[in-house]
């Protein structure tokens, strides 16, 4: 391959016919995004649905599809062990535990009593709050057996208001085509249904992984239009890649939580879940361009100054169209007037020519010189 021209985006050319400069141009659409997931998969306990495992259910934009749980059931409010993880928790008597003390990062207030932890011979500070703590009791289950052959939706429309133009990525059939087709970019484009699968492939992930830590991919809808072509050639272009951070330890993952609470003789129990899964963020941009007569004679002006040709479209304005023509042309050239031609016969007293013009045209001056 030849090796491009750093001066390539410079030239007049380029910028007018490549980057298109006799449009206007409108970025970044209205946009509008529903979503809908479907399917239903297990795990070692019980079976799943849509109702259970996508967070928040409104179809936005955003959303989550729960992976991973882990499941801390049946807490009530009490006093209980604080949780090995928090900092000074671990005590070896009373003494070690402040009464009253609220840790931002623990489970509850701390009663100043130091006992047994859930398993081994450990001990830590006792606290008020909803008992037993999440890393005493959870029991972990995992959902993403069935996950990749979930069927997600997603609806765009976009306009750019200054064209009146608008669009959408679902083609209008009434054949029920929306019933049995997933996406593809060549055959079915405008079938904008897509496996979770397939997106966490597309990002370049590998499923299980993901399923288990959790993490966020997002699915990128650009549309950049001409609008000088049909409407038909304005089509969406789907891309697809992570979004958090991975490759580092402390910021990785995706997990977040929630309860489900409970009425049991009178007492409120709950069932607290620290949920893993895949997050989806829709993402849509692109730009938007048509003809326009301003931008064409600004930057038509522009390409043709830059390659001298605007000095001599001025000159010729200034000299055809001015009413003092003259004047310019007086100003801008010097006329040069020929000598008289010498009469025959002999001059009695010739003039001698000035010292300027005698050394431009004797040949004896020109050799001075």
């Amino acid at each position: 391959w030849a090796a491009e021209d750093p001066q390539a985006s410079l030239r007049p050319e380029y910028v007018f016919i490549v980057q298109k400069s006799y449009q206007d141009s409108e970025t970044g659409p209205e946009s509008s995004v529903i979503t809908k997931v479907k399917g239903i998969t297990f795990s070692e306990h019980k079976v799943w649905d849509v109702e259970e495992y996508v967070k928040p259910p409104e179809g936005g934009s955003v959303f989550s599809i729960i992976t991973r749980i882990e499941v801390t059931p049946s807490q009530t409010l009490g006093t209980c062990p604080e949780s090995m993880r928090v900092s000074d928790a671990t005590c070896g008597s009373d003494e070690d535990c402040v009464a009253g003390q609220l840790d931002m990062l623990g489970n509850g207030l701390r009663t100043g009593r130091c006992v047994p932890y859930y398993q081994g011979s450990a001990k830590t500070c006792e606290v008020s709050g909803w008992c037993p703590v999440e890393d005493g009791a959870s029991v972990s289950q995992f959902l993403g057996k069935m996950a990749p052959n979930f069927t997600i939706l997603i609806k765009n429309s976009i306009q750019y208001p200054k064209f009146q133009f608008s669009k959408g990525n679902i083609e209008h059939r009434k054949d029920g085509y929306l019933k049995h087709c997933t996406f593809d970019e060549v055959s079915d484009l405008y079938c904008p249904i897509f496996k979770l699968g397939f997106i966490v492939e597309q990002a370049g992930e590998n499923f299980t992984e993901l399923a288990h830590t959790g993490g966020v991919i997002g699915v990128i809808i650009n549309w950049d239009c001409d609008l000088d072509l049909s409407a038909s050639k304005c089509n969406p272009k789907y891309s697809f890649r992570r979004l958090d951070p991975k490759h580092v330890p402390a910021s990785s993952g995706y997990n977040f939580r929630f309860a489900k609470y409970y009425k049991t003789n009178g007492s409120t129990t709950r069932t607290l879940i620290k949920a893993y899964g895949i997050r989806i963020d829709v993402i849509v941009h692109g730009q938007a361009g048509k003809f326009s007569l301003i931008p064409t004679i600004i930057n038509l002006a522009t390409a043709l100054t830059s390659i001298g040709v605007g000095s001599f479209l001025c000159d010729w304005i200034l000299l055809t169209f001015m009413n003092k023509n003259k004047v310019y042309s007086h100003k801008k050239f010097d006329k040069i007037v020929d000598p008289p031609e010498q009469t025959a016969g002999p001059e009695l007293c010739p003039p001698e020519p000035s010292r300027q013009d005698s050394t431009l045209t004797d040949p004896r001056g020109l050799a001075r010189l």
